[in-house]
């Protein structure tokens, strides 16, 4: 599930001109390090992405989205989290994104 999900994102941020470099997820929670293109808004990326992906996601894994999501009304919460890299080089975000536990299939 994690790797259709992160083919997903990548599709869904080359349609708006940007580029995933990097993504990893959580049992709760993704992360995901983005090359945003400036014409965007950041909630019109977040909602993209979280609606597109919850469509593919039930349909390409409806047992498991309802087994583990069956008390959720929605695959994604309303909220999400952005912050910029700033000065931050890009390698240390990979790697720290790289570190976070992936979940057991």
């Amino acid at each position: 599930m994690l790797e259709r999900l992160r083919e997903m994102i990548w599709q869904v941020s080359r349609k708006m001109d940007c580029e995933l470099l990097e993504f990893s997820g959580e049992m709760d929670h993704v992360h995901i390090l983005l090359d945003f293109h400036p014409k965007n808004s950041i909630s019109t990326v977040a909602g993209c992405l979280k609606s597109s992906t919850a469509r593919v996601m039930k349909k390409d894994f409806p047992e498991q989205v309802t087994k583990f999501y069956k008390d959720k009304v929605s695959f994604w919460s309303k909220s999400y989290y952005v912050t910029s890299s700033g000065g931050a080089p890009i390698e240390k975000l990979k790697e720290y994104i790289k570190n976070q536990d992936a979940p057991k299939s």
